[in-house]
């Protein structure tokens, strides 16, 4: 593709994404959501032209591969103010980026408080970067970690109040997961859990829920 038409792929795809999870925040019921949220991907990943699996490797593409949806794994995140340091986050390939901490995540998983730190995009425009690495990277999950949120490309699941809608059901990999060629930001020191988040995106692997069922 020209240069052009690559652009303007792109622009469709974020168009796309924006538009899917614009639905995601006004949907009723959150497993309906992320059936549609599934469904939409694998079509999005298996024939878009700006898709990060590499063009070989479309014809028949069976994922995004996730774990079966978990209510539990839905938590409200409260928000609190902490020291608004700025610093590069490492990317997979090329150079870093600079993000700033714009606060901190409280949650609960599995019973027990946790909490992330939510990063704020020093570019243009700014965006909300919620990226984490958890105890299951590397074994069922990719191991620089997945994405929860990321404002600037259209991944917002919303608020409710003063609370962020944290479904890690909706976390999924970086693109360069699928393709080196892509760089990604990488989960920063203060967004990993010692905990398993076993939902959302994993690694291919036999057996797999078919999320539309």
């Amino acid at each position: 593709m020209t240069i052009i038409v690559e652009r303007l792929a792109l622009l469709d795809w974020k168009r796309r994404v924006f538009e899917l999870y614009s639905e995601i925040r006004r949907a009723d019921d959150p497993r309906a959501a992320w059936q549609h949220w599934a469904a939409v991907r694998r079509e999005l990943f298996a024939t878009h032209p700006s898709s990060p699996i590499p063009p070989g490797d479309r014809d028949g593409y069976a994922g995004p591969h996730l774990f079966d949806y978990n209510p539990q794994m839905r938590v409200p995140g409260n928000v609190e103010g902490s020291a608004n340091d700025s610093y590069s986050v490492p990317t997979s390939t090329g150079p870093d980026i600079r993000f700033s901490r714009l606060g901190i995540v409280h949650f609960e998983l599995h019973g027990a408080p946790q909490q992330l730190d939510l990063l704020w995009l020093e570019g243009y425009g700014g965006g909300i970067f919620l990226p984490f690495r958890d105890a299951s990277a590397g074994r069922d999950t990719y191991g620089a970690g997945r994405y929860l949120l990321d404002s600037v490309k259209g991944a917002d699941l919303g608020s409710d109040g003063n609370q962020l809608i944290l479904d890690f059901n909706f976390a999924y990999n970086p693109s360069c997961s699928y393709d080196p060629r892509w760089a990604c930001p990488l989960a920063p020191p203060g967004n990993h859990l010692e905990v398993e988040v076993r939902a959302g995106e994993r690694l291919e692997g036999p057996g797999l829920p078919d999320p539309s069922s």
